[in-house]
């Protein structure tokens, strides 16, 4: 719908909202993304300029760690800032992840060791958030009527930052270099928090009533069946992300000539949020008919079963359409694990356990860098496919001991 002079502001100012969360949520996971190509080979880069010649081992876990320590870093701020965004709102939230993130990612484009970037990477995960704290805001802000369609809005700007990041990592270094990848991503996370400053229009909502307050976990008509849906969304986010820190230097192993491993493994990366991207809506249209439960549990079991070709690939192309046909069977399982944690509780307190769902994705997002690192130095590159594949059946597992329906069950969004 196109906003006329007759369009009420109200609609006009929670359309505005979503148009620059989406932009930014963009910005900031391109941003965090647009380094998985070639960072193994920044991490070599940085380790031979601080006079220290990284092997094979070493380099595979600077990158889990450098990669994974902004999720971790996320994990533990993130009560505070949600704390603080209650006090005083979303929209402060969001100015200072898109500026602090800004920072950060320049910074990284001139760190001159190992620990430089380690430790910008921390900050980057401390000050950043932002498209969690969008999808607080759209949430919030807009009518519920049309939150639904909101939140597809936003979490398609956050698919494609993740489908135009690994590509774009592939072959700017070959262009421009490594450094100025990461000035340029600074660049256009500023321009975000430009317009987050210049557009967004936040409705406060009433300050809680001072004194204790029932704790939200207490208030969960289903305390086991939610627990469940929360490790699920750990190991679902485990699992994708356990793969990340070592494709580069599986997919230098599969192909001929060094030249094409940034662009190759930016391919590789690219396929699986191109196959999400194409397959979500229908995924979700099936999820609808069908039930969440079920399409979570088959979406498992079909990446389980993905994953143990690609532990015996012989080239890269083969990964990449494997990795793309993951993509096809991860499409809409996490949003499904969040929409029957919705289901299952109350209204009053669906924003606070949403929250404990976005610190179990961080749990995964910390977990699983770090358990491919560690597989990968010490056991190879295929293993951690087999490793994966057994965490995305222990996933299928989990959700099928939930029950179809929760006594907090709420109709969906219309």
């Amino acid at each position: 719908m196109i906003a006329t002079s007759e369009t009420p502001p109200e609609e006009i100012a929670w359309r505005r909202n979503l148009a620059v969360c989406v932009f930014g949520a963009f910005a900031t996971v391109l941003a965090m993304t647009v380094l998985l190509p070639f960072l193994p080979l920044y991490v070599a880069e940085l380790g031979a300029r601080s006079g220290r010649a990284l092997d094979h081992a070493a380099i595979v876990q600077w990158s889990a760690a450098t990669f994974g320590v902004t999720f971790l870093a996320s994990g533990l701020a993130a009560p505070f800032w949600g704390r603080f965004a209650d006090r005083y709102g979303r929209k402060l939230i969001l100015i200072r992840a898109s500026l602090g993130m800004a920072v950060c990612m320049s910074l990284i484009g001139v760190a001159q060791d190992l620990w430089q970037l380690l430790a910008l990477r921390l900050l980057a995960g401390l000050l950043g958030g932002y498209a969690s704290g969008a999808t607080i805001l759209v949430a919030t802000q807009t009518p519920r009527d049309r939150s639904g369609w909101a939140l597809g809005m936003l979490s398609s700007g956050v698919m494609a930052g993740s489908l135009a990041g690994p590509l774009l990592g592939g072959f700017l270094p070959a262009l421009i270099g490594i450094r100025m990848v990461f000035l340029l991503a600074g660049g256009l996370i500023f321009l975000a928090f430009l317009a987050t400053i210049a557009f967004i229009r936040e409705k406060r909502l009433p300050v809680r009533a001072p004194g204790p307050q029932p704790g939200a976990w207490s208030q969960v008509p289903d305390r086991n069946h939610v627990a469940i849906l929360l490790s699920a969304a750990a190991l679902l986010t485990l699992a994708t992300m356990s793969i990340e820190p070592i494709v580069t230097l599986y997919v230098a192993q599969l192909v001929d000539r060094p030249a094409q491993v940034t662009m190759m493994s930016g391919l590789v990366m690219a396929a699986a949020a191109l196959g999400s991207v194409l397959a979500a809506p229908p995924v979700g249209r099936l999820a609808d008919r069908i039930g969440h439960r079920r399409v979570v549990i088959g979406g498992l079991l079909v990446c389980a079963a993905l994953l143990l070709p690609q532990a015996a690939v012989g080239s890269a192309w083969q990964l990449l359409i494997l990795r793309f046909l993951m993509g096809v069977a991860l499409a809409g399982l996490a949003p499904a694990i969040t929409a029957m944690i919705r289901h299952a509780v109350p209204s009053a307190i669906a924003g606070r356990i949403l929250a404990l769902n976005t610190s179990a994705q961080y749990v995964g997002y910390v977990a699983g860098p770090l358990l491919g690192g560690l597989v990968g130095a010490h056991l190879g590159m295929r293993p951690v496919f087999l490793a994966t594949a057994a965490v995305m059946l222990a996933g299928a597992a989990l959700i099928a001991r939930t029950r179809t329906s929760a006594p907090g069950d709420l109709p969906a969004p219309r």
